[in-house]
Parts: structure tokens; C-alpha cells; sequence
């Protein structure tokens, strides 16, 4: 059986990549720091290194209500250090009594520079404060250039890990049923809306699955699948627990609503 069969056909070129990163650990016997992972390439990272006797691996976790993050790969020998993640934390100071800030305008102001989105991990904000979890490679240019946000000037300084704003990881936990297990119907059945309303988020690029961009109402979804919904929230479908008499899926799923 291939493994590739374990996971989904656009998935590929990931694997592809983590496969390629194992073998630059076992044969150059040197350490290897992956650009930051959204939570499923963590997922599929951490299926494909499985118990390995010459290669082991970490994920930095450097705050409470960490997604995206940087893996470590290193031969067994080796012993770790914080550095070897070369992770940088920023602090974002803005005239906060006249300006608010969200999550998208600061993503809009560090793709405006050229900076791939594998280069910085969360976003984090909370109390009029701002900070960015960024790749150390990147971190002078971002505190050069990241100059300004929107129509607001910022500074931009770096600050220890131990003052990164800690996140709620909390889910609201819930159990239902649907008649299928496309994305369309199991959206519509989290957040309450007819297929009608959901089927435009979905075709306007608004729905994220697994970190992903997905423009098709007919996606299936399986244990474990995380999605977001832009305005309406996120969900995580938690189980699919069998099919009742009358054929409907039983789920089990979490949701957060945007704040």
C-alpha cells in the first residue's frame, strides 16, 4: 500500500517534502528546522516520522494555544537547544486609543512585504496588544520594514518568549447528525444556516479546511478535519460515530466563534 493512500491526493507534495527532510537527517547526520506548520502538516509530520532509531523530532511550544510552529528534526545523538528552533517573538506597538487592530490587517502588512506565510507562525492579540511569532531568518526585516499597518504607524521590537500572550483553547463540544458528510451539509449543520447561505462562503474562498483554501461544496470531511469560516467562526469535526437506522451520520464537533 502506498502512503500516500493514508491521505489526500492535494496533500502529496507535503509529504513529498517531509519525506525529503528525513533524508536529509539520516544521511548528512545534521539537524533540520522546518518552516513554521499549520496544525494538520503537524499532524501529517508527526504520522510519517512515526518511532524512527536514528532520527527524532520536536515541535517548538512556546505558548499556551500554539498552532503554527516550527518541527526540529535531528539525528538521535543530538541533544536540542531553544536556539536550534530559531523562532523570534515580536511585539507590535500601535496608537492603540485611536486604532484597532485585527488579525487580517496585520497578515495583509506582512504578506505586503514579501514575506511567505511559512515564515511566521500565530498572530496573537489581546488587551490592545500585538505580537508575531516570526522565523529568525526574517526577524531584522520585519522589525526594519514593517513600519506601518493600515493607515497607523508601528514599532516593531523583540520580546522573550515568556511574554507572548497565552491563548484559549477552549472548544464548545456538540453532537448531532447529518445526511452526509460534505462540507456543505456539515457547515450548515454547525452554524445553523440552510445549504443556500453556506455554499457562497464556500464559493467565495471564505472556508478553510485544514488550513486550506477550499471552493468545493461537495468536499468530504473526515475525523479530525478542522475548518474556518470567515465571519461565522471555526469548527473541528472531533468523530464520525456510525450511521443511525435511518442512514444519518452521527458527528461529534467543537466550535469558536469569531470574536
Amino acid at each position: 500500500m502506498s502512503i500516500y493512500e493514508h491521505f489526500r491526493p492535494e496533500e502529496q507534495p507535503f509529504i513529498d517534502q517531509v519525506l525529503e527532510w528525513r533524508r536529509i537527517v539520516t544521511d548528512q547526520y545534521r539537524m533540520k528546522v522546518t518552516d513554521f506548520l499549520d496544525p494538520r502538516e503537524q499532524q501529517i509530520l508527526v504520522a510519517l516520522m512515526g518511532k524512527n532509531d536514528e532520527i527524532q523530532f520536536d515541535l517548538w511550544k512556546g505558548y499556551q494555544g500554539i498552532e503554527r510552529t516550527r518541527t526540529l528534526l535531528y539525528p538521535v545523538y543530538y541533544e536540542p537547544e531553544a536556539d536550534d528552533y530559531e523562532v523570534q517573538c515580536l511585539e507590535v506597538e500601535y496608537p492603540s486609543k485611536f486604532v484597532t487592530l485585527k488579525h487580517s490587517d496585520i497578515l495583509g502588512a506582512l504578506m505586503s512585504l514579501g514575506i511567505k506565510r511559512k515564515k511566521f507562525g500565530d498572530i496573537l492579540i489581546a488587551d490592545e496588544r500585538c505580537q508575531i511569532v516570526v522565523a529568525g531568518e526574517i526577524a531584522d526585516y520585519v522589525r526594519l520594514n514593517l513600519t506601518s499597518i493600515g493607515k497607523s504607524k508601528v514599532k516593531v521590537s523583540e520580546i522573550p518568549s515568556n511574554q507572548l500572550i497565552q491563548t484559549d483553547d477552549e472548544w464548545a463540544d456538540s453532537q448531532s447528525t447529518v445526511s452526509s458528510l460534505r462540507l456543505d451539509v456539515i457547515l450548515a449543520e454547525i452554524f445553523r444556516l440552510s445549504r443556500a447561505k453556506v455554499v457562497p462562503f464556500i464559493t467565495n474562498k471564505k472556508v478553510k479546511l485544514n488550513w486550506k483554501v477550499v471552493e468545493q461544496p461537495s468536499s468530504l470531511l473526515e475525523a479530525g478535519d478542522q475548518i474556518s469560516v470567515r465571519g461565522l467562526g471555526r469548527a473541528k469535526l472531533i468523530s464520525i460515530d456510525g450511521q443511525s437506522k435511518k442512514g444519518k451520520w452521527k458527528i461529534s464537533y467543537g466550535t469558536k466563534k469569531s470574536k
